[in-house]
């Protein structure tokens, strides 16, 4: 589960990071007020304006600025909100602005010039263990970095035996090029850092930028934060920040039914039980010449109410041209989906594209039997390669 910024950096700060401190407004009034509160508490005369939005690269889109006054506050701030939001990260439709964050001005002047560095916090998948993954060249996208100058992107890995030690802490510190009170400091928000995103059940803390500023304070100055969905029940006070209205309307509509489903952009609609399959049943749809439109997991239990339910999410995509259904039936029985799918299909009415259903396991050729008996526009198969000459001959 996605959050924006501002959460995020809630659940740094309850964990002890240092954080640009802001506060949320839904209008340019709610602005004007957050930024006259917010230099109450920290002094602050200059604001920074940042468009609350799950994607990343908001600057190059225009949806974080500065405000040197009440007035460019209120006045940059309903430019903001309202407006669509186009950044690398998104569609080129862009996201809808519901609400900006209005933050302290961290760039001041002082001794030493700011620094920016960029850390994220993940999973390293070829060795099942966590990793800090940081370099000196913060406020970049670290996909250019890594790109073009690989030997400034540093990781540390983390035994899980023990955690994040110390040591390595300093260690990081220290390939960041810093000293003396920025050492400690780095040091400080490191540890900090890798608690929060273990105890918060993350799978994502990435902090770009991390600024030291021209005191020697190390804060975050952004954060983007994902949550592991499958540990919310560990936190409710979490699970409520949730925005839907960042979300996909039809993956919204399938989670309220329980169905696992991810929106994606081809022209073959895909129903399937069992995560693996889907996965299987994706590359089968690209080697028949097509392209994935989704990834929809019934789960076990695919009765007719819900073998319905996943047509109707399949079929809000008007983009889909044919619906491959590929059932193992191990605990479900294959007969039951097949009558199923007959029953959905009568009871919609309005299913007015070719469906290739691939029924295996428990009571098979019964399945066969009742879809190539129903009299509806559905072909059966049986084999992969059958259901992917299927596919074939549909879209061509």
């Amino acid at each position: 589960m996605n959050i924006h910024e501002y959460q995020g950096k809630e659940i740094l700060s309850s964990f002890g990071v240092r954080i640009q401190r802001g506060i949320v407004a839904q209008d340019p009034k709610e602005a004007v007020e957050a930024a006259k509160k917010l230099t109450e508490q920290t002094g602050t005369g200059w604001h920074v304006i940042k468009a609350q939005v799950h994607a990343g690269g908001r600057g190059k889109g225009g949806g974080v600025k500065l405000a040197k006054n009440l007035q460019e506050v209120e006045e940059i701030s309903g430019q903001i909100i309202g407006m669509n939001l186009v950044t690398p990260q998104t569609s080129a439709e862009g996201k809808k602005v519901h609400q900006v964050l209005i933050a302290e001005d961290v760039y001041y002047p002082g001794d030493n010039e700011p620094e920016e560095y960029y850390m994220s916090v993940l999973l390293n998948r070829a060795t099942g263990r966590n990793m800090i993954m940081y370099s000196t060249e913060g406020g970049m996208d670290i996909e250019t970095v890594a790109e073009k100058t690989p030997h400034l992107i540093f990781n540390e890995e983390i035994d899980p035996s023990t955690g994040l030690l110390p040591f390595q802490a300093r260690r990081i510190a220290f390939n960041l090029g810093l000293s003396g009170t920025a050492f400690k400091e780095m040091t400080k928000f490191v540890m900090s850092l890798y608690e929060a995103f273990t105890k918060s059940d993350s799978t994502l803390f990435e902090i770009n930028p991390v600024l030291k500023t021209s005191d020697d304070k190390i804060m975050a100055v952004d954060a983007k934060v994902t949550l592991d969905d499958n540990a919310l029940f560990r936190h409710k006070d979490y699970a409520e920040m949730r925005d839907e209205r960042e979300e996909s309307p039809v993956e919204v509509e399938a989670r309220a039914v329980g169905l696992n489903y991810v929106d994606l952009d081809g022209n073959v609609g895909c129903m399937v039980n069992g995560a693996g399959l889907a996965m299987a049943t994706m590359d089968l749809i690209k080697q028949a010449g097509g392209e994935p439109a989704n990834f929809l997991d019934v789960g076990g239990t695919a009765d007719a109410k819900r073998v319905e339910e996943a047509f109707r999410l399949i079929l809000k995509d008007e983009k889909v041209k044919a619906i491959l259904v590929n059932i193992f039936g191990g605990i479900v029985r294959c007969d039951r989906v097949a009558q199923g799918i007959v029953d959905a299909y009568k009871n919609m009415g309005n299913i007015h594209v070719p469906i290739i259903v691939r029924l295996q396991g428990t009571n098979a050729d019964i399945a066969k039997e009742l879809i190539d008996n129903s009299g509806l526009d559905v072909y059966s198969a049986v084999e992969f390669q059958e259901a992917a000459d299927k596919v074939q001959e549909v879209l061509a």
